[in-house]
C-alpha cells in the first residue's frame, strides 16, 4: 500500500506542465523546428533559467534536493510562476526546508473559541476548513447556505468531497467549474505541504476513481490558494445568491482556514440574507434550509435574484 503521494512524481509532472503552457514566442524565443509536444523544450527552458541543460534535466528528473535555492528561483521566474505555484515548486522540490516531511500532522480540532466566534457571526456565513479542505466547524448561517453538514458523518464533512461526489451540493453552485477548479488546486497544494500524507493520498486516490471530473482538473497541476473571490449560489428557497468570500489563515491553527461570505450592500443578494437571518433569529432549532417554508407564499416574499 503506498504510504502518500509521489513528491518526486508530483514534481516532474508540475513542471512538464508548466512548460507545456508557455510558448516560445512568449518568451522572446523563435518556434523554429517541428514540435512533437506543445510548449517549450527543456533546453529552451534551461537557457531563459541560465542553467546547463544537464542541471535543468535533473530536476525534472526529481532531483531537486540537490538544486540550490537561487536555481530554483531562476527555474520559476523562467516559467512565469504564480506566487502559489513557485511556492508549490519549493515545497515539492526542496520539502526539508519546509519542516519535517515525515512529522505526523496532529489530530485537527477547532478550537472553542473559534466555534464561540463562529456562532457570534450574525448575518455572515462562515465555516473553518482544515487539512484536506475538511469542514471543522460552521455556523447556523452557512448550514442554510451549503447544506446541512451536521447530517454527515465527520468524513464526509469535506469540501472536496461534496462538491465532486454529492450531487445535492454540487447544485448549490452556479459556477460549479471554477469551484472544482479551486478545489482541485488547493489540493495540489496540499501534498507539498504534507507529502506523505496518507489520508490525503487515499482522499485524492478515491475522487479520482470515482469523478471523471476531477480527473480532468487533477491533470491539469494547478497550484493556487484563493484568498478572496466571488461566488454563485442557488438556495433551494431564496434562489440565486452571490456572495463574495474571503479567507483567512487562523494564527494558532496554521492548518485552518476560516471562510465568510457576505453580500454587496444594497443587492438583491443582501435583501435575500437578511431575510434569511431574520428567519433563523426567530425559528427556534432552524438548522438547514430544509427547516424552512418551501411553499409558494413564501416564495413571495423573497427579493429577485441578480441575473448572472
Amino acid at each position: 500500500m503506498s504510504t502518500g503521494l509521489d513528491r518526486r512524481a508530483e514534481l516532474r509532472e508540475f513542471l512538464r506542465s508548466r512548460r507545456a503552457r508557455l510558448r516560445p514566442e512568449d518568451v522572446g524565443l523563435s518556434a523554429s523546428g517541428r514540435r512533437r509536444v506543445p510548449g517549450l523544450r527543456r533546453e529552451e527552458l534551461a537557457r531563459l533559467a541560465g542553467v546547463s541543460f544537464a542541471y535543468y534535466t535533473r530536476l525534472e528528473q526529481s532531483h531537486g534536493d540537490t538544486m540550490s535555492v537561487e536555481v530554483l528561483d531562476a527555474v520559476a521566474r523562467a516559467l512565469r510562476l504564480s506566487g502559489d505555484e513557485h511556492a508549490h515548486l519549493f515545497r515539492l522540490a526542496r520539502p526539508k526546508l519546509h519542516g519535517n516531511r515525515h512529522a505526523v500532522p496532529r489530530r485537527q480540532r477547532l478550537r472553542p473559541g473559534v466555534q464561540r466566534l463562529l456562532d457570534a457571526l450574525d448575518g455572515v456565513p462562515a465555516y473553518v476548513c482544515g487539512r484536506r479542505l475538511d469542514v471543522l466547524g460552521w455556523n447556523r448561517l452557512a448550514t442554510t447556505v451549503f447544506g446541512d453538514w451536521s447530517r454527515l458523518p465527520p468524513r464526509e464533512r469535506n469540501l472536496s468531497r461534496l462538491v465532486f461526489l454529492s450531487p445535492a451540493a454540487r447544485d448549490r453552485f452556479n459556477d460549479l467549474e471554477a469551484t472544482m477548479l479551486d478545489i482541485v488546486s488547493v489540493l495540489r497544494v496540499e501534498p507539498g505541504t504534507h507529502p506523505e500524507g496518507t489520508e490525503l493520498a487515499a482522499l485524492i486516490g478515491e475522487l479520482t476513481e470515482r469523478s471523471n471530473d476531477f480527473r480532468r482538473l487533477w491533470a491539469g497541476h494547478h497550484a493556487r490558494r484563493r484568498g478572496h473571490g466571488v461566488q454563485r449560489l442557488r438556495h433551494p428557497v431564496l434562489g440565486e445568491l452571490t456572495l463574495s468570500f474571503e479567507a483567512m489563515g487562523l494564527h494558532g491553527d496554521p492548518d485552518q482556514t476560516l471562510v465568510t461570505y457576505h453580500a454587496e450592500p444594497g443587492s438583491t443578494s443582501r435583501k435575500a440574507m437578511s431575510l434569511l437571518t431574520g428567519r433563523l433569529l426567530t425559528t427556534t432549532g432552524a438548522q438547514s434550509s430544509t427547516d424552512l417554508p418551501n411553499n409558494r407564499s413564501h416564495r413571495a416574499t423573497v427579493p429577485r435574484p441578480e441575473r448572472p
